[in-house]
């Protein structure tokens, strides 16, 4: 039974230093687009950050893509919302993509779920890929808003 109590506390425990550890905010080094973006933490290093359950438009070609329908006016938005400011960074199942990118929920020092506020406003689509689907049902109604109200992407 001491083993049972002490391991449930030992949990506890993890969760909370996890949770204290992803309440801090850090600085938006760099956007990228609508969707990618950098963090400066504290030690100096610097992390790719990709939002979780959204897509926006391609603002740039790359070797493999063009750029895409409102790619530059959802990376516009993205970097006025996001250059000079701080971010917390909430996580889901998946840490990493493919690519080292890590997936992020973020929010701004306000409270603004910014992952919801890009669908929201119609500067991105909902795409969730299994298991990080925590917020999938807000980011679908929010998507809905945003194509009832013509907004953004959805103008055309």
């Amino acid at each position: 039974m001491k083993s049972i109590l002490s391991f449930f506390f030992l949990f506890l425990f993890a969760v909370a230093i996890s949770t204290a550890q992803d309440s801090r905010f850090v600085p938006v080094s760099k956007v990228v687009d609508g969707d990618t973006f950098w963090v400066k933490h504290p030690n100096g290093t610097e992390e790719k950050i990709r939002l979780i359950g959204v897509d926006s438009p391609e603002a740039r070609r790359t070797g493999r893509t063009d750029v895409e329908y409102f790619g530059k006016e959802s990376s516009d938005f993205a970097k006025r919302i996001l250059s000079g400011k701080k971010v917390r960074l909430e996580y889901d199942v998946q840490r990493y993509d493919r690519y080292r990118r890590t997936l992020a929920y973020v929010y701004l020092e306000d409270g603004t779920f910014f992952n919801a506020l890009l669908v929201r406003e119609g500067f991105a689509l909902v795409a969730t890929f299994p298991p990080n689907v925590k917020y999938e049902a807000l980011f679908l109604k929010e998507q809905q808003h945003a194509q009832k109200l013509k907004k953004g992407l959805w103008a055309k």
